[in-house]
């Protein structure tokens, strides 16, 4: 069996057009040394990106009927996310399937996450095109689903320090620290300001009535600076 019929089976679908899961397993760093490769998986990965946002959103709506608005967007946030796409094609072991150039395998491509994520987003796009919106659904809700329970159980997707801390790590390597750099108020109402800095970068302040709410405040609003940072690329 080659490595294309397994990954097949272990998604469960079969191809009409192979050439677009291969298509979708090619990243832009092995074109240049591979003549018989002639595109790469970057427009199925914008294309899967929007898909996955579309069934996600879609399953949330449907299965969590007690959830508020704002309730949904942070599950969703948190299932979206790079880290949590980069977990989800480690199930299919994309890592070692992705066609990849000697520079890129090199620098330790197939394990950093960002590729990874890309990666299943252009899988997800290459089964969109060979099928439609159900057959995709078919494919991911069960995932999305999964995720959304352990998260709701754990409550993770409110911690906002743990998925900075994620994405700082398995992104730059580097780990988020926080500085209290204000007190304000009297004894029985202060408001902390903090800042979190990654690297030597200072990333973003937040302010709460206890250190730790306002850690929680300036790590979310990095995420929202690492979001505009990933829409903006």
């Amino acid at each position: 069996m080659t490595e294309l019929e397994d990954l097949q089976k272990s998604i469960g679908y079969k191809f009409k057009n192979p050439g677009l899961l291969l298509q979708a397993l090619t990243h832009s760093s092995s074109l240049n040394e591979n003549n018989d490769l002639f595109d790469d998986n970057e427009r199925l990965e914008f294309l899967g990106d929007a898909v996955i946002d579309f069934v996600a959103t879609s399953l949330l709506f449907s299965e969590f009927t007690e959830l508020s608005e704002g309730e949904l967007t942070r599950l969703r946030s948190a299932l979206v996310r790079t880290e949590q796409l980069s977990h989800l094609a480690g199930k299919f072991a994309l890592g070692q399937k992705i066609i990849l150039g000697r520079g890129e395998e090199d620098s330790g491509g197939r394990q950093r996450h960002s590729l990874l994520c890309d990666t299943f987003e252009a899988l997800v796009g290459a089964i969109y095109l060979d099928s439609d919106i159900y057959r995709v659904a078919k494919f991911l809700e069960p995932l999305l689903l999964q995720e959304a329970q352990k998260s709701l159980k754990n409550k993770s997707h409110f911690d906002n320090k743990s998925q900075l801390q994620e994405w700082a790590q398995g992104t730059l390597g580097e780990t988020p620290h926080y500085m209290t750099i204000a007190e304000t108020g009297p004894d029985h109402d202060k408001e902390f300001t903090v800042e979190v800095i990654i690297g030597k970068k200072h990333f973003s302040t937040g302010q709460g009535k206890s250190k730790q709410q306002a850690e929680q405040s300036a790590a979310r609003m990095a995420l929202e600076v690492v979001s505009n940072i990933k829409e903006q690329s």
